[in-house]
């Protein structure tokens, strides 16, 4: 806590938490289904305030994890075999494929760039008009709106060599799932993707599967807030859902930013590491804007793969299990020689625990 007073307020909200736990006869399992809360949790040192019979668990909300290892591959295959510059986010860099990761191959040769906004591309394909530019489309519905914006900008400027490899994803099938899992009672709703898609969408968490959840902003006193009325609902109900970052997310969202992304993509079948396969989880190009997907005009031929059988990172995108229980943690997988996505992403769990503990 950055001043003796936000450290007077946590200290307090804290023990409304440990006194509305003591009501309950059993442990209470809440899930941060955002991988920036999972971040900010450890970061702040939240969980040593909080009683031994509360468990928070990471859930599937970074986009890099949950994306598979093949979806690397045809990344790799379309930079070697059409000389392809690939243009992405950072996160993405070192997260191994079954033949290295962007990283080894730029170190190879390959041509690799990293930016901070979509908008970038359109300048990069400009520049790089002899060849393919790619961008790797990785990300919840806070990300698919700004890549939907540049392809609309791109089309009136006539670029051609401009594509995009989608693993767009929708929060909403996935925690559907979760929300039927018995072990789980209630979710710490994610900021970013609430500020688009608003969080009125989520009544269908109290009134389907009974589960409260609750949205919240990512300051350490913003999580405790949300976690207060979080155990609250789950220990006394009844299950609602509550919005409490409200100087950011309306209940209804961004619909000038969904209307955009939906202009551009449409649904489609989805993988995700943890979950598998989820009807209807993705986004792909639609009508005229499908020219701009690189797999359609690059075709690669890439073997389906696995992820490395010791590697825990599925298990634990869905709270199945925790990093320390990995044997690879900290050892044959770090930060700098990841054997798994959750160890590398900004977001991922692995990666949060390894810097800052599990406390």
């Amino acid at each position: 806590m950055n001043t003796s007073h936000e450290g007077r307020a946590a200290r307090a909200i804290a023990r409304e938490i440990h006194a509305t736990c003591e009501r309950s006869s059993r442990p209470i399992h809440l899930m941060e289904v955002c991988g920036t809360h999972t971040m900010a949790i450890a970061q702040s040192g939240l969980k040593a305030l909080l009683p031994n019979n509360l468990k928070l668990v990471s859930g599937p909300g970074c986009p890099v994890c949950v994306t598979e290892k093949r979806y690397i591959d045809q990344a790799l295959e379309t930079g070697r075999k059409y000389d392809a510059r690939i243009v992405t986010f950072g996160d993405l860099i070192r997260v191994p494929g079954s033949s290295g990761s962007l990283a080894t191959f730029r170190s190879e040769g390959g041509r690799v760039k990293v930016v901070y906004s979509p908008l970038d591309m359109i300048r990069i394909a400009q520049a790089e008009s002899a060849r393919p530019t790619v961008f790797l489309g990785v990300g919840f519905e806070t990300t698919a709106p700004t890549v939907a914006a540049t392809l609309k900008t791109a089309v009136p400027t006539g670029v051609s060599n401009l594509y995009v490899l989608p693993a767009f994803k929708t929060i909403h099938p996935p925690l559907k799932i979760l929300a039927a899992k018995e072990d789980l009672d209630g979710f710490l709703l994610p900021g970013h993707v609430s500020a688009i898609i608003g969080s009125d969408c989520y009544r269908y968490l109290a009134e389907e599967f009974h589960k409260p959840g609750v949205v919240a902003g990512f300051e350490p006193l913003d999580i405790l807030v949300a976690l207060r009325e979080l155990v609250r609902l789950a220990v006394d109900g009844p299950p609602q859902i509550l919005n409490r970052y409200k100087r950011v997310v309306r209940e209804g969202g961004n619909p000038a930013a969904r209307e955009i992304m939906y202009e551009v993509f449409e649904p489609t079948d989805a993988v995700w590491r943890g979950l598998g396969l989820i009807p209807g989880s993705g986004l792909k190009l639609r009508g005229p804007y499908a020219g701009f997907d690189s797999l359609t005009a690059m075709p690669v031929n890439v073997s389906p793969t696995e992820d490395d059988p010791r590697c825990l990172c599925a298990a634990i995108l869905t709270g199945a299990k925790t990093p320390d229980r990995c044997g690879l943690f900290g050892k044959q997988c770090t930060p700098e020689e990841p054997v798994g996505p959750c160890m590398v992403s900004s977001e991922g769990t692995c990666a949060a625990h390894y810097k800052y503990g599990s406390a």
